[in-house]
């Protein structure tokens, strides 16, 4: 945005791509990092080892691997956090631990964790389909980011479903692939900002 000599600075968010020619799969020693047929690009959890290769593979670099202990599977009693005198450890409680989603896996220390399109909330909307019989509709599935969202500017469904919102959006001709040039064929696009500013208050 704006002229080489002055350009503008946007802040993009920028979540795992959810690649089909994902640099991260390949990397991985022990497969934990795989793509799903449904075209995810998802995480075993329990099977990752943290070498972290994927993250270092990763051109988007939006791979985290996760130092913290949610889980108090490993605590030591050298390392566990005394807070007001308390008995058991921070964490370990069972009113602390009702903050965690029980829908979502609660990773363990050592792991590398990424955006995985709210898997759990599509395998609900799947299976509420399933219930209905009938087939899965975009609507049926939201992501925590699009609910969240309150300008709307996030958009799920399905990309070969022709006649959903979804792909209305995809012709736009504002449309763009972050960083299409390294061909690893991203499923997340981005609209562009269109700016009409007077020119004269740059001066």
């Amino acid at each position: 945005m704006g002229d080489v000599e002055n350009p503008n600075v946007i802040y993009q968010p920028m979540m795992c791509q959810h690649c089909d020619n994902a640099p991260c799969e390949n990397v991985c020693p022990v497969n934990a990092s795989n793509h799903s047929s449904e075209g995810l690009n998802q995480m075993a959890y329990n099977r990752c080892i943290g070498t972290r290769y994927c993250a270092n593979n990763c051109p988007y670099k939006v791979r985290r691997f996760n130092w913290l202990d949610y889980t108090t599977a490993d605590l030591w009693p050298a390392n566990q956090p005394k807070l007001k005198d308390e008995s058991i450890p921070f964490g370990a409680d069972n009113l602390t631990r009702m903050v965690l989603n029980p829908d979502v896996t609660v990773r363990s220390r050592g792991v590398i964790e990424k955006c995985s399109f709210c898997v759990q909330r599509i395998q609900e909307g799947k299976l509420t389909a399933k219930a209905e019989g009938r087939a899965l509709r975009d609507s049926d599935v939201k992501t925590a980011c699009q609910t969240s969202c309150p300008t709307g500017a996030i958009t799920f469904g399905d990309m070969n479903n022709k006649e959903g919102m979804l792909n209305v959006k995809l012709e736009s001709p504002l449309n763009y692939i972050a960083l299409e040039e390294i061909n690893v064929r991203s499923s997340v696009n981005y609209t562009m900002k269109v700016n009409n500013r007077d020119k004269s208050l740059d001066a």
